[in-house]
């Protein structure tokens, strides 16, 4: 009997699955998915401008999840991973930037 009040509460709770404060972290995690499936893409093919602004848009969210009334713990988690995931996409992406100029001089010589 106990269980069954708690799921009913959880269900009809401001952070349940009835409302967007579920919904919307469960689409976001589609970007986590995505950067994750590009880590095993060449670096050439990341564009360091969306990745940037994937970075931007990461951060924003986070403190919104943070600053709304109830917090959203979900969407918090959702954009720290993406944060991490794009920082490590941005970090490839420099590498071979920098790189590349180096080995384009060493093969003229």
């Amino acid at each position: 009997m106990q269980m069954k009040k708690s799921v009913r509460a959880y269900l009809n709770s401001p952070m349940g699955p009835k409302t967007t404060h579920f919904w919307g972290p469960m689409a976001n995690w589609g970007f986590v998915i995505s950067g994750m499936m590009d880590t095993k893409k060449t670096p050439d093919a990341i564009s360091g401008n969306m990745t940037a602004v994937l970075c931007i848009y990461s951060m924003l969210c986070m403190r919104f999840a943070w600053m709304v009334r109830p917090r959203n713990y979900m969407l918090l988690a959702c954009h720290a991973a993406n944060e991490s995931v794009q920082l490590y996409q941005i970090s490839r992406w420099l590498r071979y930037r920098n790189l590349q100029p180096k080995e384009k001089a060493a093969a003229s010589d």
